[in-house]
């Protein structure tokens, strides 16, 4: 049995990562956060979202041990994070400053890795924060990696189709050519391994583009070179496959895809066990609690699903939909609602869900509805009797916050800055033929960045073409709004 325990909806972008820890779960998103909930009842950390990055965020994980969180982002920059304060530890940035696709640990925590767009992956001593090594591994951009679980080695994989096995030196010890036709998309190593007199084994699991999960056997006589053997070739689901993972046993994997569904498996018969189908989009993150039995499951229809597993398999949708908790900032009763056009109430219950009960009675006592709350500002909020700068400040915030996500939550993916994922003003096409707000691309170029952030190619000029026609039905949909 598989069902459905929580639905978070904090997200205002494509969520892009799901991680646990033995206690929390972290996620991140094209919104530039990354958002860490209790793994006991998926309440929100009060430090949460996480907000360093300056772009969308590519990944994130913890350390083994649960006390730190590693992200990644288009930024060029990987952030460790204390998981117990929020606070920042430490502060990378990747040489040549390349947008960054993914981030790993090491079991052992001694060293983590972050790839980049440009095919380079950096190796970092955990302990000093310092760079070990950075190599060029892939022509192409390195979009996946997993470390083995005696943490001496990890595999990458990129958009050519290659998986590359490599030590802590990144020397290459084994290259899989065109393990998946048009690109891998993710990797993962179980976490157990087994020796056998001299042999050592492991499992590793890949999928990508061409819609296949695959299994594979990583194994190496003593002295000998590393040898990957195709295992199962699995094909449940329908298009390409986007993430993957083991759970903590080894025993299932677990992957999602384009086909909008989160798939299990027995990892060692290669059987399908489940196929959940309750994202309304791509599934574009998996991952199993180390400590619980449960599966987060992210996609780009901006919200997290949490499943937790039992004996059982065949959880109809309908099913999951009965026993779902919704949690996030959707509110019943003005969730679809402009907030020109909330009533007194919604505004009060909106007070409440964001910590701000203590105002509530001054709001009912000066008959505030939406429309007068969207047109908060400091000198209105001070004439309302708001003395407090602390509590005055962070109700500004939560009203501009509110704003912003009410003025490009819905908005159409083609009116986002495929950089900022906000709603453009002045949109420009450059010369990968993508537009872009023109801030944003202007200082994406200025930061030596010779490639296109969508394609990685080179850009053949810098040169900006405005776009009128997308400017001017950007205007024409903000004035229906």
């Amino acid at each position: 049995m598989v069902s459905i325990v929580a639905s978070l909806g904090h997200h205002t972008d494509e969520v892009s990562c799901c991680s646990f820890s033995p206690s929390l779960l972290a996620t991140s998103s094209g919104d530039k956060t990354i958002r860490v909930y209790s793994a006991s009842d998926f309440t929100e950390l009060p430090f949460s979202p996480l907000t360093g990055h300056g772009y969308g965020v590519h990944g994130c994980c913890f350390s083994s041990c649960g006390s730190v969180l590693l992200s990644c982002s288009t930024d060029g920059c990987a952030i460790l994070w204390s998981s117990e304060t929020g606070e920042v530890v430490a502060t990378l940035k990747h040489p040549d400053r390349s947008p960054l696709r993914f981030c790993a640990f090491a079991p052992d925590s001694s060293f983590f890795v972050t790839g980049a767009s440009d095919g380079t992956v950096a190796l970092w001593d955990y302990s000093c924060k310092t760079l070990h090594r950075c190599s060029a591994v892939s022509e192409a951009s390195v979009v996946a990696c997993s470390f083995s679980p005696c943490s001496q080695m990890f595999v990458t994989g990129c958009t050519h189709g290659d998986l590359r096995l490599w030590d802590t030196d990144i020397s290459l010890l084994h290259a899989e050519k065109n393990a998946h036709d048009l690109g891998v998309a993710s990797c993962s190593f179980a976490p157990q391994f087994h020796v056998d007199g001299s042999c050592a084994e492991f499992r590793l699991a890949s999928c990508g583009q061409d819609s296949q999960l695959k299994i594979w056997i990583v194994s190496q006589h003593e002295g000998a070179a590393y040898v990957m053997r195709l295992l199962h070739t699995l094909t449940s689901q329908s298009a390409p496959v986007l993430s993957c993972a083991f759970s903590s046993d080894g025993e299932l994997v677990v992957s999602g895809s384009m086909d909008k569904t989160v798939a299990i498996y027995d990892a060692n018969s290669g059987t399908l066990r489940d196929m959940l189908k309750q994202h309304d989009r791509y599934v574009t993150a998996v991952a199993l609690s180390p400590t619980m039995l449960l599966i987060a499951s992210g996609s780009t229809d901006r919200t997290v699903n949490v499943w937790r597993m039992g004996d059982g398999v065949g959880t109809t949708a309908a099913e999951s939909r009965e026993t779902v908790c919704q949690v996030g900032r959707k509110l019943p009763g003005h969730s679809r609602l402009l907030l020109s056009d909330w009533s007194e109430e919604d505004v009060r219950t909106w007070l409440c869900e964001e910590g701000l009960q203590e105002l509530v009675s001054i709001f009912k006592a000066n008959n505030i509805d939406g429309a007068e709350l969207s047109q908060l500002n400091r000198e209105t909020a001070t004439e309302l009797g708001i003395e407090s700068v602390g509590l005055r400040g962070r109700l500004l915030r939560r009203v501009e916050a509110l704003k912003k996500e009410q003025s490009c939550s819905d908005a159409p993916d083609e009116f986002l800055c495929p950089i900022t994922r906000e709603l453009m003003k002045d949109p420009v096409i450059a010369a990968d033929g993508y537009s872009y707000e023109r801030v944003s691309i202007e200082t994406w170029i200025r930061g030596k960045n010779t490639s296109s952030p969508m394609t990685n190619l080179p850009l053949r000029t810098t040169f900006l073409t405005p776009n009128r026609a997308l400017k001017m039905a950007i205007t024409r949909w903000r004035s229906n709004q």
